[in-house]
C-alpha cells in the first residue's frame, strides 16, 4: 500500500482522500518549519514565513489531516527591524525562521529566531489572535530553530542551535516570566553537522531532544532526524536515529516539525519536506510515529533495524471532520485582510484599504525602490501556490483609477518572477506580459473593468490569460516555468507601482484561487497535462 500511496502523491493527490485515509502531503504548500501542539481535542501549528508580512503562520485542525490558516503572531515586521520596512526591503530569506508553540499557563507561546536581529516571542489566549506585542528576548546575529519547555516544577528551559559557532546546540534555562534566558546557566548539549530544528519535550519520565543533522549516506550529503534521551534534563543522553531519509529524489528529507499525541493515546509528526528547489516549496507531511524500548520511530520500520521509512499516507488519525478546502476565494466584503494573503515585506500602510470603497481591496502605486528591480517593489500582496493537477487564479480588477506611469496586475514570483498586468502611459493603457524582463505587449484597452487568470499544471508551467467581460478569456504571453528562491516556494499575488510618481490606484474586486481537492485527477483547459 506504500508504493499506492507514493504513486498519488506523485500525480497530485494530497490530504484527505475521504474514505478514511490520506495521502501526504497533507497542505501541498509552503508550510514550512512546522511546530504542532495539542489543547483538548484541537490541534495547532505554526510555520515559518520569512521575510512575509504578517509574520509566523498559525494554522488550527482538528484531525492533524485537514488544516486552516487562523492568523499569525507578527502583525508588523518593522518591530523585528527597519530592514523589513518597504522602504528597504532587504531580508529577503531571512526575517521570521523556524520557531516553537507551547501552551503554557493558559497562554500560547511562540518563540522564534531572526538570523539577523535575534530571538523573539510572544503570547496570546487565543492562537487566532490578537497576540501580544513581540517582545525580542535576546539581540544576537547567527542562532536558530529554538523551543521553550516547562517543567514539571515550573521550571522553563530553552533550547537552540548556534548555527554560526559550529552549530551548537545550546540549553539555557528560562526566567519565571519567559521573557528572559538566564545567560548564566548556558549549557552546550550537543554538536554536530548542521545540528538543528530543536524541540524539547518530557515523556514518561524521560527528556527528549529532537533535533537533525547532516550525515552522508551512499555518497550525499542527507539531512538526518536524531533523539537525544535521558532521565535528567542535563544528560547524560542517549542517542538514536528515528527515521531513515535518502535525499531529493526519495523522500525530500523530512525533519524539520513536532511530534504530538491524539486524544486517544496515538503518536504522530508534522513535518515539512525539508528539501527545497521545488516551486510549491517545502509541504506538510503527516507521519505516524510508534514507540519500541521507550525510542520514538517515525514512520515504518519496514526492515526491522528499528529506524522508520518515509510513509506517503494512510489512515486518518481522527475521522469525522469536513476535508480542507484550499481555494483561496476574495470578495474583500471583510474588515480585514484573509490569513492566506501575506505582503512581500512590511507594506505602505497608507497604500492600500479594505474601507475606502466597501468591497474592495483598493491598491495606490507605489515607486519601487529600484525601477529596474520587481523585487524591490513594496505592496505586493500574495498567496502560496500549491502543487496540484488543477491550479487556477482569477483576479477582477477595476482599473479606471490608473494614471500614466503606473502598473498593475497578477504575477508570480520567487527567485524569479512573471507577471501580467496594465501599463498607462499618455492616457493610454496597453496589456503588458513581463518574464523577468522578457516584455510582450499586448492589446490597447478601452475598458474600465478586467479579468485577469494563471493557470498552471502539476509540474508548475504557468500560463496567463485575459478577459474584458469575465467570460472569454484569452492566452498571452509566454509559458512561466514556477519556481523556488529565497527559501519560497511560489507566491501568486497582486502588485501596483508607478515609476514616475506615486499616483493611480487599482480596485481589486474579486480574487478567485481554485485549487484540485484532494483526490480530484481533472484536467483545465488551456495547460497540457501529462
Amino acid at each position: 500500500m506504500e508504493d499506492n500511496y507514493c504513486l498519488l502523491s506523485k500525480k497530485g493527490f494530497w490530504g484527505d482522500q475521504g474514505d478514511g485515509t490520506y495521502v501526504n502531503p497533507i497542505l501541498p504548500g509552503d508550510y514550512s518549519d512546522p511546530d504542532v501542539i495539542r489543547v483538548g481535542d484541537d490541534y495547532y501549528g505554526i510555520s515559518s514565513t520569512l521575510h512575509c508580512s504578517p509574520g509566523m503562520a498559525v494554522l488550527h485542525s482538528k484531525d492533524l489531516v485537514n488544516w486552516s490558516m487562523i492568523g499569525h503572531v507578527v502583525q508588523d515586521l518593522t518591530s523585528i527591524g527597519p530592514e523589513y520596512n518597504y522602504d528597504r526591503m532587504n531580508r529577503y530569506g531571512r526575517g521570521v525562521w523556524a520557531g516553537a508553540i507551547r501552551f503554557h499557563k493558559d497562554k500560547y507561546w511562540v518563540y522564534f529566531f531572526t538570523p539577523d536581529e535575534g530571538l523573539f516571542m510572544s503570547t496570546a489566549s487565543d492562537p487566532a489572535g490578537p497576540w501580544e506585542p513581540l517582545h525580542q528576548v535576546w539581540e544576537v546575529t547567527g542562532w536558530d530553530d529554538c523551543c521553550p519547555f516547562w517543567d514539571d516544577d515550573g521550571q522553563g528551559y530553552f533550547v537552540a542551535t548556534n548555527f554560526a559557532n559550529n552549530y551548537n546546540i545550546h540549553l539555557f534555562k528560562l526566567s519565571e516570566d519567559g521573557k528572559e534566558l538566564l545567560h548564566d546557566s548556558d549549557t552546550i548539549i550537543h554538536q554536530y553537522k548542521g545540528s538543528e530544528a530543536n524541540k524539547l519535550y518530557k515523556i514518561n519520565g524521560c527528556y527528549y531532544f529532537f533535533h537533525s543533522e547532516v550525515h552522508r549516506r551512499e555518497g550525499i550529503e542527507v539531512r538526518v532526524v536524531m533523539m537525544l534521551r535521558s532521565e535528567h534534563i542535563y544528560g547524560p543522553y542517549e542517542e538514536k536515529e528515528l527515521i531513515h531519509t535518502h535525499g531529493m529524489e526519495v523522500d525530500r528529507e523530512p525533519n524539520q516539525g513536532g511530534l504530538v499525541q491524539t486524544v486517544s493515546g496515538e503518536w504522530y509528526f508534522i513535518s515539512h519536506q525539508g528539501t527545497g528547489g521545488y516551486y510549491e516549496g517545502r509541504t506538510l507531511h503527516l507521519l505516524p510515529v510508534t514507540w519500541v524500548d521507550g525510542w520514538p520511530i517515525i514512520g515504518n520500520d519496514t526492515d526491522g533495524d528499528g529506524i522508520g521509512e518515509m510513509v506517503w499516507g494512510g489512515r486518518k488519525p481522527i475521522n469525522g471532520h469536513p476535508a480542507t478546502v484550499l481555494a483561496a476565494n476574495d470578495d474583500f466584503n471583510q474588515p480585514v485582510l484573509e490569513p492566506y494573503w501575506e505582503w512581500n515585506h512590511q507594506p505602505k500602510a497608507d497604500k492600500w484599504s479594505l474601507t475606502e470603497r466597501p468591497g474592495y481591496l483598493r491598491l495606490y502605486a507605489c515607486q519601487p525602490i529600484d525601477k529596474d528591480n520587481f523585487f524591490t517593489v513594496c505592496n505586493v500582496i500574495s498567496q502560496r501556490a500549491f502543487r496540484t493537477v488543477h491550479n487556477m487564479a482569477t483576479v477582477k480588477i477595476e482599473i479606471s483609477g490608473m494614471t500614466d506611469g503606473q502598473e498593475a496586475g497578477l504575477c508570480h514570483f520567487a527567485k524569479t518572477y512573471c507577471k501580467i498586468g496594465i501599463q498607462q502611459q499618455n492616457g493610454t493603457r496597453m496589456l503588458k506580459f513581463n518574464n523577468s524582463g522578457a516584455i510582450e505587449w499586448g492589446p490597447q484597452l478601452t475598458v474600465g473593468t478586467l479579468w485577469l487568470r494563471s493557470a498552471w499544471n502539476i509540474d508548475g508551467i504557468n500560463l496567463y490569460e485575459y478577459s474584458i467581460d469575465g467570460v472569454h478569456f484569452t492566452s498571452f504571453g509566454g509559458a512561466y516555468q514556477l519556481g523556488w528562491g529565497n527559501y519560497r516556494g511560489d507566491r501568486i499575488g497582486l502588485y501596483s507601482y508607478n515609476c514616475e510618481n506615486e499616483q493611480g490606484y487599482i480596485d481589486v474586486d474579486q480574487f478567485c484561487h481554485e485549487v484540485a481537492g484532494a483526490s480530484t485527477t481533472r484536467e483545465f483547459k488551456g495547460v497540457e497535462y501529462k
